[in-house]
């Protein structure tokens, strides 16, 4: 069967599981925007059934849709198109799950990418990212892997004089481009392990030593100062700190042209929302997008300034709704009166955001997603940690060991802060189009976990 007589197919047989899904921007989403119920009442994502591919590969399983993937990119590039004046890119922001599928994907998508260490600095170049849309950000970057920034000619993101300083020792033939990060001093409403702009931030040079670190940087032969970026935070619904960032960015990039360093990009950050449980309310892409594009542009005018080159960085809102994560049903332990809790065969694992945010989520059972919910159950992780819930207080319909469980909105900081807590493999993960499914990551073997373990002569047992 051809693609295109798999779309056909699907478009008679299935129905959309969200009746009011918005395919133009799929952060507002709860699932996929190929989520459908087909025939016999069963989950399906990019025309594969949910059951089936966890039964074909397993679980946990990471399942990523690929027309979600490439609408959301497709989404950002059309509207900086639509309401930026100048020239624009969005950068995917890798550390949200970090993949040569995901970077093959967004790169042809025509999408650049920031990259915060040398296994994503290398995971986006081999994935087929051009190293000139490539940014490296980070707080602490060790010598060698500002050597590995500069070998690639990527743009390093200098956050600190630790970086200038290591940068200036490599001796480099050529000047590397630079990006300067500043906090802008700007609060928004979100967790505080992701908030990014106030003063009280470990990342940036503080606002009132950017005129000393571009005075510097005058006499560096080894620099060009092209960009500056600032960050307000992440899972963000409001739009009026993006409307504040502009003012605080384009002070700065008019004091660096002063200066008479070349800045040509203004990097925005990331940090639109997305949509995790039914009362989470973003806004849409091209929303945000238009209130950053216009604030942008009317700060630049109101200053006399040349239009920059608009970046933006886009992470969780690129790819988390594009993500389902599939379990097996295991035990159930119920406490009358209190709470029954029902197990999976994952986790904190292989999503460490509850217990690290208290981040919630929606979750159905795959093959009775619209079957009455009438238990109510808390969704426990398999590891040894009381702390491992994944969902408290989940109404679903009354399930048995074995059912299939899919929670949504997965793709973003799950796969990429996933762990071996308790020695437990890391999942597979397989991206779906079209009815077809490929694996992009395989499924850790338990004895692979022990790779890297050296047991000295002098501890060896005695046979």
């Amino acid at each position: 069967m051809t693609s295109s007589m798999a779309t056909a197919d699907l478009q008679v047989s299935n129905r959309p599981f969200e009746s009011n899904r918005d395919t133009s921007s799929p952060n507002r989403n709860l699932t996929p925007v190929t989520t459908s119920v087909g025939p016999t009442g069963a989950l399906e994502v990019g025309g594969c059934g949910l059951s089936d591919l966890a039964r074909r590969y397993g679980t946990p399983l990471y399942v990523l849709d690929e027309a979600t993937l490439r609408g959301t990119a497709q989404a950002y590039r059309k509207a900086l198109a639509s309401h930026y004046p100048g020239s624009a890119l969005a950068l995917y922001a890798s550390k949200a799950n970090s993949s040569l599928a995901i970077t093959a994907v967004v790169a042809s998508e025509g999408l650049g990418l920031d990259a915060v260490s040398a296994g994503e600095l290398l995971t986006a170049v081999q994935g087929g990212m051009p190293p000139e849309r490539i940014v490296f950000h980070g707080n602490n970057k060790s010598r060698d892997e500002l050597q590995l920034a500069a070998d690639l000619g990527v743009t390093v993101v200098a956050d600190n004089w630790s970086d200038l300083e290591l940068l200036a020792e490599l001796g480099l033939s050529q000047p590397v481009r630079l990006m300067l990060r500043f906090t802008p001093g700007i609060e928004c409403h979100t967790h505080e392990y992701i908030r990014t702009g106030h003063l009280d931030s470990k990342f940036g040079f503080d606002p009132d030593q950017i005129e000393p670190v571009l005075q510097h940087l005058k006499g560096c032969s080894w620099a060009l100062v092209t960009g500056l970026h600032a960050h307000i935070g992440s899972q963000i619904f409001e739009l009026q700190p993006h409307r504040d960032l502009a003012a605080v960015m384009a002070d700065a990039l008019k004091l660096a042209r002063e200066l008479g360093h070349p800045v040509s990009d203004l990097n925005v950050g990331g940090g639109l929302g997305i949509r995790y449980v039914e009362s989470d309310d973003p806004p849409s892409i091209d929303e945000w997008v238009r209130t950053v594009a216009e604030a942008v542009a009317a700060a630049c005018h109101e200053r006399g300034l040349d239009l920059p080159r608009l970046l933006c960085e886009p992470g969780r809102s690129l790819v988390a709704t594009a993500g389902v994560t599939l379990y097996s049903v295991g035990s159930r332990k119920e406490i009358p009166g209190i709470r029954t809790y029902l197990s999976v065969d994952g986790g904190m694992s292989d999503n460490p955001r509850p217990i690290t945010y208290q981040s919630l989520y929606t979750a159905v059972l795959a093959d009775r997603p619209e079957a009455e919910a009438s238990d109510t159950v808390t969704l426990a992780g398999k590891h040894c940690e009381s702390g491992d819930v994944l969902l408290k207080d989940l109404a679903l319909p009354p399930s048995q060991a074995g059912d299939v469980l899919a929670v949504f909105a997965t793709g973003a900081y799950n796969a990429s802060m996933a762990s071996n807590y308790n020695r437990i493999p890391r999942p597979a993960a397989v991206m779906v189009h079209d009815g077809m499914a490929e694996l992009v990551q395989r499924r850790e073997l338990p004895e692979e976990l022990l790779r890297y373990d050296v047991l000295p002569e002098r501890l060896r047992p005695v046979l």
